[in-house]
């Protein structure tokens, strides 16, 4: 997947931009993850999953994305792939970190780290329809 990888290394890039050299990520591209959907309560496939194994000393993470509902999300919204992937890897390294959506908050900070970060990466703002 060409658009994916492209899109790696520029999150990549900008995680040592914004000193984050000691993060430690694995990116895992799939066609579909059965099963991991209920580790989060869902029924139905996500388009990422984080699954965090510590974040001090060192930030240790997988990223799990479902390549079917990225594309189709992408499609349906009217957006680039490599733009939902971009969205996607940084909203889960986010994830990675301990930024969290639950409440109306802790959302709008974690959207705006989004937003800066993608916008740095040369990717429009996602939230900014």
């Amino acid at each position: 997947m060409v658009v994916a990888l492209g899109v790696q290394r520029a999150v990549h890039e900008q995680v040592r931009v914004v000193r984050l050299e000691r993060q430690v990520l694995r990116f895992r591209f799939v066609a579909y993850h059965r099963g991991a959907q209920h580790q989060v309560g869902r029924d139905y496939a996500t388009n990422v999953l984080t699954f965090d194994y510590s974040r001090s000393p060192v930030v240790a993470a997988d990223l799990v994305l479902c390549a079917p509902v990225v594309r189709d999300e992408a499609k349906a919204q009217r957006l680039p792939l490599q733009a939902h992937y971009a969205h996607l890897l940084v909203h889960g390294t986010l994830h990675a970190q301990g930024y969290d959506h639950e409440n109306e908050a802790d959302a709008r900070v974690m959207e705006a780290r989004e937003s800066e970060l993608l916008q740095s990466l040369g990717f429009g703002d996602p939230y900014a329809r």
